[in-house]
């Protein structure tokens, strides 16, 4: 039961994402509804499908996890290294400087580095499926950003190196928030050796 919630929050959430590479497609139904309308529904459908893909995936551990391969336990460092970067990466896309002038799309380059990293440690199906799919995605968007012809939203304008150290030092907050009070309390595994909050 909670992997088909899992897969179909998946669905709903990757769904609008790619939805937005196909320009034409997006573009007509804008101009059938409305940009104010199209953005919400896109909100709309993204936040279900975000909610039921964390509970499809925690519903999921609790009735029993579906082992394919069994990775060695140091798999877990390479999470543990890979995800700082990708939270910097991912910062770095709303706080652009030479990061962002460097890997031009940083917010895929943390999101397939995290997805990268979480397949390395997970060998179930639930957790291959989950970080697969969205990895996944993120090469096919980065593709597609190749072949498109309209520049997309307005472009944040791209600062210089006190950005850089802007996106360091939340970045850093991000990672250190994701490792021990988020993965610990939602996902109910601690990210690094010595949980938080007693967990």
């Amino acid at each position: 039961m909670g992997l088909a919630v899992e897969i179909l929050g998946l669905v709903l959430f990757l769904g609008p994402h790619v939805f937005v590479t196909r320009r034409k497609e997006r573009d007509a139904l804008i101009s059938g509804i409305g940009r104010g309308p199209y953005l919400g529904l896109f909100a709309l459908i993204s936040i279900v499908g975000l909610v039921l893909i964390g509970y499809g995936f925690a519903r999921y551990r609790a009735e029993g996890l579906i082992p394919l391969w069994y990775p060695p336990a140091w798999t877990r460092h390479i999470v543990e290294a890979l995800m700082w970067p990708a939270s910097i990466a991912v910062v770095a896309a709303y706080v652009p400087g030479n990061i962002k002038r460097t890997l031009k799309h940083p917010m895929l380059v943390g999101v397939k580095t995290w997805a990268v990293a979480h397949l390395c440690a997970n060998g179930d199906l639930g957790g291959i499926i989950l970080f697969g799919s969205v990895l996944a995605w993120a090469v096919y968007d980065r593709i597609t950003l190749k072949h498109r012809a309209d520049p997309g939203a307005p472009p944040i304008p791209v600062g210089g190196g006190r950005n850089d150290i802007i996106a360091v030092l939340v970045g850093t907050i991000v990672y250190l928030a994701l490792g021990f009070v988020f993965h610990p309390i939602v996902i109910g595994v601690p990210a690094f050796a010595t949980p938080a909050f007693g967990h």
